[in-house]
Order: structure tokens, then sequence, then C-alpha cells
């Protein structure tokens, strides 16, 4: 029998997201984003939250879809992954759900064109509501990672 996880969900476009409540730390409506020169493309900048340089990256360039304005639905999800802090920036944001982790199927090859190594699974909620839930730790593979501690320095 799997264990019950809390989910926050988020959108990019018209799929479904989920990361894992206990990897978010806060979600924060779109703000100032100091850009940073010779960085990934994706990686928009930094921001200073409360007294914390955190770097912000937009999970749609990341995904290597097109990435658009922002709305009043854009949010920036920020999440520890490796202690390190990173901000994602989404679409929206809508809700927190709980999720049997017996839900998760082995994510299929492409996702939304997005590959299989960054994803931990599909997760079925529900009928007919299908969840890509992210493997935080390939979203931001370990260069990246070492480039954007390089940021917060």
């Amino acid at each position: 029998m799997g264990e019950e996880i809390k989910v926050i969900v988020f959108k990019l476009g018209e799929e479904e997201y989920g990361i894992e409540v206990e990897k978010v730390q806060t979600i924060e409506r779109m703000m100032p984003i100091t850009r940073v020169p010779k960085t990934f493309a994706f990686v928009k900048g930094v921001i200073n939250l409360r007294g914390v340089v955190i770097p912000v990256i937009n999970l749609r360039g990341r995904f290597g879809l097109d990435e658009i304005d922002a709305t009043d639905q854009t949010r920036i999800i920020i999440v520890a992954v490796n202690e390190m802090q990173v901000g994602f920036i989404v679409d929206s944001a809508s809700d927190v759900i709980d999720l049997n982790t017996d839900n998760i199927e082995s994510p299929p090859e492409v996702v939304g064109g997005i590959k299989a190594k960054y994803l931990r699974g599909v997760a079925k909620v529900g009928e007919e509501r299908l969840l890509v839930m992210l493997n935080l730790s390939e979203v931001l593979n370990k260069s990246e990672i070492i480039q954007l501690e390089g940021l917060e320095e």
C-alpha cells in the first residue's frame, strides 16, 4: 500500500504538474527579476526574497516550451533542491491535493514534449485527471546546480 503525499498542482500551458509539498517552501506572485549574464537562457536571473537571493528558472524554457509573458496567474514556486533554494516560474499554481504514491506510474518517454528524465511519473487523480510529477533533481542537473550556486554568492 502506497503512502499519501500532498502535492502542489501547477500548470504550464494545458498540462498539469505536481511537486511534493515538502519540497516547496513558498509560492510567490511574479516579482522583478535581476538578469544575470552568461547563464542558461531559461535561467531568468535572481530575486531577493526576504533578504535571500534565489535563482529563478522559467520551467517553460527549461522544458523547451514556448515562453510566454507573465500574467496575473503567473507564480514563482520556491523549492528546495539539494540544499539550495530555486524559484520556478509557472503559468499558475492552482491547488494542493492528496495523492497516493500507488497512483504514480512510470513516465512515458515524452509527455507534452517534455523528456522522461525530468519526470518522476504520471499520477492518476480521479477518473480523468492526470498529473505529471516532476523529478526536481533532474530538472536541475549537476552542472546547472553548480552554475546556479555561483549566482547565490
